[in-house]
């Protein structure tokens, strides 16, 4: 058989320069493995030192489409963060909706009128979570009998008040009975659409209020619905334009020093992180240097072995606690404490204290209606105009991923930061339940973070001198998502395509040659496997996240990678795509058995499927030639072909028992196994050069 240095000369070189993008990207990673750091705050200490000074908090709690993230999903998120074991009167709530839907703020004022009966029951009997949905999800032994009574009474509450949240909703309007209970219904008419909207404030619950109560005398805290008024003229620039927006509304009622901003979908799990956050701010030796205060993304659906690897329990327990390790934690968009001087522009300075003991805004001589008209003006689209808003200011506008330059730039103005992945999760969401859902999403964030890298924020240039260069190497692991598709596609397409022709690649087994490479490959993937048990996957998870990091880097990051490129040459612009949040009963039932969904026809699927068959045939067609022409010798020339072809095989199994295997509503629709057949029929005849 002909060898690589009279055939395939050039598949050979490219081999090569894959090998040097993989090398120099490994590189990158070991950055952010050198200075591990772990916390462990002492939370139970802050209410006994500080007693009644303790600082208010502000929470953003972030949605923008009622269908993709149905009412009842918010409000137990806000149901989880009212209950917080924190005095209710220095905490403000705030729900951001960019869909300016009636239909969200009906279940919030639904919400508003079950909190009265639900946050005194999660504090009389500290359960936890305090999300009524999560919470009443959980098998419980119930053996006390008042507990037990007070329990089946708030879950039929609960169940009323859902029901008709869900009622309202799948009619698509509010009643006229119930429009004519508020005064908050006034703002919407006929002509109020998602995209052209004039803007909505109104405080559902004024926490200043004494005579405001839940049904056992206490106070409740304030609660705040807010839609940023848009026009299609003007840009609204995604999540950053709502998170600005709520900076400053929330100033003008409560500016609390503290913010803690949630997606919706990330319920609290447990009730006293804000005091375990607040010990890092009012540490008295580190507490003035840290910006915020970031929590890992944790999901509540993840299955035992994590068939769309969204655990990412290698990133949240060791490379973000690295990038700790320089002070320089990124900034995930939720499940994260800033403190409002340096989120607003601040610039640390070494004589700075850490005013934390600033006492929120009362108000007390403004009534609502005033806060309420007051708070409009700051959320007009022309308010940030000739601004430093998006800029030095707030949030950064200019892609997607707001929240990670965003924290860049916190940084750079000389502020540290920190992980903190707590034993008991501080926050739950929702993960994918789709296969479709999940590479949607990582598109979304390769696409965002490779724009970083491109831009003036690039952590080599705008960070220069500013972090340290480690901090700077491991933001470019996440940075570079999106080009290492390249170096991947390649080497999933050419080897294959090289056994099938019988080019050998690689060195043979007898040579010297031979043993870094199989040094590189067992060490390699050793060390992810024991990262991974260490971090509490197990080894299927492990496997299938090898899986989904092809799938990703083959589809997502390499349509990120196009994106971005077109972007650069002015050929797009930037857009957001939300994660869908609802969950299909035949769906849900197939991924709690951890059966892949496919189940669609897009260009996604037509790629994984062909890349798939393209491996199949390569291996038998390459395997049939050595038996048929006894060429046994050149079995050890092409012996780490067969073992990485062998291997993507055994990745694709799933892909092969969709397409010919499966007959439920996930498996793969017949014109994408037509498509991909034709297309890896193709790609085996092309001659390799």
């Amino acid at each position: 058989m002909p060898r690589a240095g009279e055939q395939g000369r050039w598949a050979w070189i490219g081999m090569f320069m894959a090998e040097l993008c993989f090398g120099l990207y490994w590189i990158l990673t070991q950055s952010c493995r050198f200075k591990v750091v772990y916390h462990y705050p002492f939370k139970e200490r802050l209410s006994y030192r500080y007693k009644d000074q303790l600082p208010s908090v502000d929470i953003f709690v972030c949605t923008a489409d009622p269908k993709m993230e149905p009412p009842t999903l918010v409000i137990n998120t806000i149901f989880s963060v009212m209950s917080y074991n924190y005095p209710p009167e220095k905490l403000s709530i705030y729900l951001s909706d960019d869909g300016a839907s009636e239909l969200t703020f009906y279940a919030l004022l639904e919400a508003s009128s079950f909190s009265k009966h639900w946050i005194p029951f999660c504090k009389k009997f500290n359960i936890q979570p305090r999300s009524p949905s999560a919470y009443f999800a959980q098998q419980i032994d119930v053996q006390d009998i008042t507990y037990g009574l007070e329990w089946l009474a708030m879950k039929k509450l609960y169940k009323e008040m859902e029901d008709r949240i869900d009622s309202v909703v799948e009619m698509g309007k509010i009643p006229k009975e119930t429009r004519d209970r508020h005064k908050g219904f006034l703002e919407w008419n006929s002509k109020v659409t998602k995209q052209d909207h004039p803007s909505i404030v109104q405080i559902i619950i004024d926490g200043r209020d004494k005579s405001v109560m839940d049904i056992d005398g206490g106070r409740l805290p304030t609660l705040v619905y807010m839609a940023r008024e848009k026009r299609p003229q003007w840009s609204h620039n995604f999540k950053a334009g709502a998170m600005n927006a709520l900076i400053r509304v929330s100033s003008e009622i409560s500016n609390a020093p503290f913010i803690l901003n949630l997606d919706c979908d990330m319920y609290a799990n447990d009730a006293d992180t804000i005091h375990e956050a607040l010990c890092f701010f009012m540490d008295d030796e580190r507490g003035h240097e840290i910006s915020f205060v970031q929590y890992p993304q944790n999901y509540d659906n993840i299955m035992t072995n994590d068939i769309y690897g969204c655990s990412f329990s290698v990133p949240s327990n060791i490379e973000f606690a690295g990038l700790d390790g320089y002070g320089a934690a990124p900034y995930c968009g939720t499940g994260c404490f800033h403190r409002r001087e340096s989120l607003c522009g601040k610039t640390h300075s070494k004589d700075y204290k850490g005013e934390w003991n600033v006492k929120a805004k009362q108000n007390a001589d403004r009534t609502i209606d005033e806060l309420e008209k007051e708070s409009k003006v700051l959320t007009n689209c022309i308010y940030e105009k000739d601004t430093q808003w998006g800029n030095k200011m707030g949030l950064i506008y200019g892609c997607t991923s707001e929240d990670v330059v965003t924290g860049l730039a916190i940084q750079c103005r000389g502020w540290k930061s920190i992980h903190h992945n707590p034993n008991r999760k501080a926050f739950l969401g929702v993960a994918p339940t789709t296969l479709d859902a999940a590479l949607v999403q990582h598109k979304r964030w390769s696409e965002g973070l490779f724009q970083i890298f491109f831009s003036k924020y690039c952590p080599f240039i705008y960070g220069l001198g500013k972090i340290k260069l480690g901090a700077q190497m491991a933001y470019s692991i996440y940075l570079l998502f999106a080009p290492t598709s390249i170096p991947t596609l390649y080497y999933v397409i050419v080897p294959p395509l090289c056994l099938l022709h019988g080019i050998s690649l690689f060195p043979q087994v007898k040579s010297l040659w031979f043993l870094p490479i199989a040094y590189v490959f067992v060490a390699r993937n050793a060390c992810g496997i024991a990262e991974a048990l260490s971090c509490g996957d197990t080894l299927i998870a492990w496997w299938n996240s090898q899986r989904m990091w092809v799938f990703r880097r083959t589809t997502s990051y390499l349509f990120g990678f196009i994106d971005v490129v077109r972007w650069q040459l002015g050929l797009s612009k930037t857009t957001f795509t939300i994660t869908t949040k609802l969950n299909i009963e035949d769906v849900l039932k197939r991924y709690e058995q951890e059966i892949i969904e496919f189940g669609s026809s897009t260009i996604v699927f037509t790629i994984i499927a062909s890349l798939a068959l393209l491996h199949l045939f390569s291996l038998i067609g390459g395997i049939t030639k050595i038996v048929l022409e006894l060429e046994f010798k050149s079995l050890e020339q092409l012996i780490l072909q067969v073992i990485l072809n062998l291997l993507l095989v055994m990745i694709n199994i799933p892909v092969y028992q969709a397409l010919f295997i499966r007959r439920d509503n996930g498996r793969l629709p017949s014109s994408i196994l037509f498509k991909s057949f034709v297309l890896a029929t193709l790609a085996c005849l092309m001659p390799i050069i």
